[in-house]
């Protein structure tokens, strides 16, 4: 997964990004702003490298050596393949992807931006699923995550990247620029989200019946799904009842909404969306 991960990562770096300024943050938008303010054009990857030396200083002490570890191997790797693949990807870029253009000499920002943060996303967040990073910004949000438990990956590298793309708009001096490397970052983070918190959505239903004894047993007879009885009591009437907490897929609602309103159409039914459900008859949980 670090290798799928990173790979997917440099592509979407060097074809979508790095042509066209697109700056969404992290050490990969440091290493951008300086590859085209650098009279030598250094190579995006050996930037990136560099740049990462001080946050692994940091992560060994807050993180631990066995993490740090897998991200030096996930860091080095993303950096080797942006090098190597750069000749690739212009060639792509310069040969194919301009000549889509209806406009070859303007290219579609939006678009780039759109599927820049979207194949960013996908790489980034199989390697956290990995359980490593790929340095910079990643790395800076795994050790903030690590006191700030209450913020996801993707919110935290939200927040460390909007300064970044800040500077980077004010080095190109384009608002424009800024504003897309913010869709792409956007993007990003909701996909990185996605993947380490699982993208099938189920849904959790809270049934509250004066016939819940019958709708438990016909939920568990027909529908095949379990049913948990929490104890509640109205605040208003001070009678107990009990109230059934059921998980299920989204293709299971409209049966269970049609069989609960026939048994009580009385009945008070809550549905929110479940990201993840691990247990028997969903997933099972895989250890890293």
């Amino acid at each position: 997964m670090v290798v799928v991960g990173s790979f997917i990562t440099a592509a979407s770096i060097n074809v979508f990004m790095v042509p066209y300024k697109i700056a969404p943050g992290g050490v990969s938008g440091i290493a951008t702003v300086i590859y085209y303010l650098s009279y030598q054009k250094l190579p995006v990857g050996a930037i990136m490298l560099i740049l990462n030396i001080p946050l692994f200083i940091l992560g060994i002490k807050f993180i631990g050596r066995k993490f740090i570890l897998r991200t030096l191997f996930s860091t080095i790797l993303l950096s080797v393949f942006i090098d190597f693949l750069e000749p690739y990807t212009k060639y792509f870029v310069e040969n194919y992807l301009v000549k889509l253009e209806p406009t070859p000499s303007v290219p579609d920002l939006f678009l780039y931006s759109i599927f820049g943060g979207f194949l960013m996303g996908l790489g980034l967040g199989m390697v956290f699923k990995a359980g490593a990073t790929t340095g910079g910004s990643d790395l800076a949000a795994r050790i903030a995550n690590h006191f700030i438990s209450n913020l996801t990956m993707g919110q935290l590298i939200l927040i460390i990247d909007t300064a970044i793309i800040i500077c980077a708009t004010i080095a190109f001096n384009s608002f424009h620029l800024g504003m897309y490397a913010i869709i792409t970052l956007y993007i990003s983070s909701k996909v990185i989200d996605a993947v380490l918190e699982g993208v099938n959505f189920a849904k959790s239903v809270l049934i509250i019946s004066d016939k819940s004894d019958e709708i438990a047993l016909s939920i568990m007879d027909i529908m095949d799904r379990g049913v948990t009885a929490l104890k509640g009591v109205g605040m208003y009437t001070g009678k107990e009842k009990n109230v059934l907490l059921c998980i299920l897929h989204r293709g299971q609602l409209q049966q269970l909404k049609e069989m609960v309103m026939e048994i009580d159409g009385n009945s008070f039914i809550i549905l929110t969306d479940i990201r993840e459900v691990l247990g028997e008859g969903f997933k099972t949980y895989e250890g890293k």
